[in-house]
């Protein structure tokens, strides 16, 4: 298997947390926290920190033991056994990474309507760019585009120069000497708002976790991370410091600041620097908040991904794009999340205005009941704050349980003075909490009680690593002269590889020979992966049918080591509840170009299921000898997706020589619709030369079956757009194909590409479509074609 490779190094792990951290927070909290207690904001600010600094040290020994992706969640779910507690932190993460989200876009549009908006725009609901920018951003992520090691190096610098520009813009103002004095003179005695300050502020150091979230594509990371995490907290806190020196000597005065609010750090920056310097930390902080909401994205999505295949979170949200190699459903959950987020605080329900014309009134424990007309920016801070401090309480809880349970496991990094450490964590992150926005947390608190109502009622799923057993690991043929005796671990990599999913030992070699011939297709030398799981009925233990699988595999060996097969192939065993599922998943973990099985002859949810969820092309085959000869190729015309992804496969074979037939039927008898054959010869174009049959016949499949069976060779079919809506009535054309090959000895392969996310909503609408535009196609098609078989 080719080693996961690590790229990121101490100075970019380091960017990674310094440039979370300088978002949001800096940008907007400095404002508030000056009008509301002064020069104690750098106070308020260095407690942040320290509870922070605390809980990051029990993340930089997590990240020193389990060196992979996940963070928070990950740490959790190898400490305590308890699903309901781990999944209670995975939920309030991920309500936390997309609450975070979506502070930074709805202060960024605050920004946006007070300095960037024209004022005939200003009619605009407040969060309206905060939304656009979420869906960008989401889609941008599902999409595979995030920012790189060295272009977050370089954010990371930008966002700093635009910081001592204006730190340095109120020392030339003032002078160094009189700014100091000033500062000196402005400290606050409010301890509770000095705590309710450090409260809101935590969430700006919370960066520190995109390092851990991380610790898989770190260089060392046992080294990196505690380094890294300690940097970016120490130089955040120095930077921000500084800020505050230099809005307690802004020119502005503090009732305009207090009026500001959240963009009253543009109104000074235009008081030392003029309008110049009031563009350089408006573009600033739009640009760190856009691109800290870009790295939140990928943190929130990375624990719903996490939650999905350990079963806590829908099965989906762990599947990887085949197309973009992204978390798909996880990526579009979180920006839906964070769209209802900006949408519920800052455009139904503000703190001033709103675009509802009545006021909605929820119950809530201990405060009897809550108004939600005044939600808005501040009570958002607290909702995300919430559910990463109460995670963070847990987080050093686990680390005093992992002491005890695991005392004996290697730690690159150990925290100093546990337990009493971890506790002082709990301890502030609980003070901080305390202190949060009443409104933040009964919302925070009713959201995570109803997602882990639902996850009990639910009850979960079985992690995917429990769903099947490898009990037979790839291994090639024993016997000399086979083609199947190279090492498996060179078989993988870059190489182009064929998942045959073998039910029947005795097809393994009919499959195994058609697989390398498709194959050569693609690639010179191509490998091919021979795959036979055995069901595990429920409630019945793995070892009950351990024996079973071995056997089959052993049987399956030696019938192939019977044979002179030249391709490259390796055999293996699983055990699985869920036959598809473990095809499914096999082929994604292991990257597989393309699934080759027979057509369901018993167990049809099987190949319909791996129909619908493939991550790549899938051929289903019947009818295959011994002998493999694709030398004659028939086609039916058609179009729809699956008939398109099977074309290009067509073209390769007729310009290796094979004698390629275009079929188009019009079927007088009524079974069917026609097509013309126009698409399917024009996506032959390459190949010297295509052969069109246009025949009457009374269905589709009769005409496609007596071509294909005169002209000789194979018949090659798309997979039906319309089975989901039409098997329980009267069956598919390439069920109907089946049947009427196996009488006629047609070989047939049955092509189903990967069809991605829009793919199961178009096999529910494309019936209706046909069914709408059924006569105006039926006469324009009245020259002679073929029903599309897909």
């Amino acid at each position: 298997m080719v080693e996961h490779t690590r790229t990121l190094d101490l100075k970019i792990a380091f960017a990674i947390g310094l440039g979370t951290m300088i978002a949001a927070g800096i940008f907007s909290l400095s404002g508030t926290a000056v009008a509301a207690i002064g020069s104690s904001a750098v106070i308020a600010f260095v407690i942040a920190a320290i509870v922070a600094g605390i809980t990051a040290a029990g993340y930089s020994e997590f990240a020193s033991i389990y060196s992979e992706n996940g963070g928070g969640y990950l740490f959790s779910s190898r400490t305590f056994e308890n699903d309901t507690l781990v999944y209670a932190i995975g939920a309030m993460l991920f309500l936390g990474y997309t609450g975070t989200t979506a502070f930074y876009l709805a202060t960024m549009d605050e920004w946006f309507f007070r300095f960037v908006l024209p004022e005939p725009l200003h009619v605009l609901p407040h969060g309206t760019t905060g939304v656009l920018a979420a869906l960008l951003l989401g889609t941008l992520n599902a999409r595979g585009t995030e920012e790189s090691g060295t272009f977050q190096l370089l954010v990371t610098g930008a966002k700093v120069a635009v910081l001592f520009a204006f730190i340095g813009g109120a020392l030339s103002f003032r002078g160094p000497s009189t700014a100091v004095g000033t500062f000196a003179t402005n400290f606050s005695t409010d301890l509770v708002g000095i705590v309710t300050i450090a409260a809101l502020a935590f969430i700006t150091f919370f960066g520190f976790s995109a390092i851990a979230a991380s610790a898989g594509e770190i260089i060392e990371p046992k080294r990196t991370v505690p380094r890294a995490i300690a940097a970016s907290i120490i130089t955040v806190t120095v930077l921000y410091a500084l800020v505050i020196v230099a809005m307690v000597n802004s020119p502005v005065p503090a009732e305009v600041i207090a009026r500001e609010g959240e963009t009253a750090m543009g109104r000074v920056a235009a008081g030392f620097l003029g309008p110049i310097g009031r563009s350089l930390i408006v573009a600033g902080a739009i640009f760190s908040m856009v691109s800290a909401s870009n790295a939140s994205i990928l943190a929130a999505s990375g624990i719903g991904s996490l939650m999905g295949r350990q079963g806590q979170a829908p099965r989906p949200f762990s599947r990887i794009h085949p197309q973009y190699n992204t978390p798909f459903w996880s990526v579009a959950t979180a920006t839906g999340t964070i769209v209802l987020l900006i949408v519920t605080f800052i455009m139904l329900f503000p703190v001033e205005g709103g675009i509802l014309p009545f006021q909605v009134t929820v119950p809530a424990p201990i405060v009897g009941s809550l108004t939600l007309t005044e939600l808005g920016l501040t009570t958002l801070t607290g909702f995300a704050t919430l559910n990463l401090l109460l995670p963070l309480s847990v987080v050093n809880l686990a680390l005093i349980y992992s002491r005890r349970r695991y005392p004996d496991i290697k730690r690159g990094f150990r925290v100093p003075g546990v337990p009493v450490v971890p506790v002082v964590g709990i301890l502030a992150n609980l003070a901080l909490i305390y202190n949060l926005p009443l409104k933040g947390v009964v919302v925070g608190v009713f959201l995570v009680g109803v997602l882990l109502v639902a996850y009990l009622a639910w009850g979960g799923a079985p992690a995917v690593d429990e769903l099947f057993e490898q009990v037979v690991e790839p291994q090639p043929a024993t016997t000399e002269g086979t083609g199947g005796g190279s090492d498996a671990e060179e078989s993988e990599g870059d190489r182009y590889q064929v998942l045959v999913a073998v039910a029947r030992p005795d097809r393994a070699a009919r499959y195994i020979k058609l697989a390398d011939t498709l194959g050569k297709l693609q690639h010179d030398d191509p490998h091919i992966r021979v795959l036979n799981v055995t069901q595990i009925p429920e409630q019945t233990p793995s070892e009950a049918v351990r024996e079973t699988a071995e056997g089959r595999v052993t049987r399956i060996q030696e019938l192939l080591s019977e044979q002179q097969l030249e391709a490259d192939y390796t055999v293996e065993g699983h055990i699985c509840q869920n036959i598809a599922f473990d095809i499914l998943q096999t082929a994604r973990e292991g990257d597989v170009d393309q699934i080759l099985m027979g057509y369901p002859e018993e167990h049809t949810d099987v190949a319909e299921t791996i129909e619908y969820k493939t991550p790549c092309g899938v051929m289903f085959v019947r009818g295959f000898t011994d002998e493999t000869d694709t030398s004659v190729v028939n086609v039916g015309a058609g179009g729809g997706p699956h008939h398109k992804a099977l074309l290009p496969m067509v073209e390769q074979l007729g310009r290796n020589g094979a004698e390629l037939h275009v079929i188009s039927v019009d079927p007088n008898g009524g079974g069917g619709r026609a097509e013309s054959a126009d698409a399917t010869v024009a996506g032959l174009s390459d190949t010297p030369e295509v052969q069109v049959h246009n025949v009457q016949a009374p269905t589709v499949a009769e005409g496609l079956v007596e071509t294909a069976a005169s002209n000789g060779g194979i018949l090659v079919i798309g997979a039906t757009r319309t089975r989901r809506l039409r098997r329980w009535v009267f069956g598919s054309t390439p069920d109907r194909v089946i049947d009427l090959a196996d009488g006629a000895g047609v070989p047939v392969i049955v092509y189903a590409g990967a069809r991605g996310v829009q793919g199961p909503i178009e096999d529910y609408l494309y019936p209706i479509y046909r069914s709408l535009t059924g006569r105006q196609r039926t006469e324009a098609s009245a020259d002679g074609s073929s029903m599309e078989a897909d």
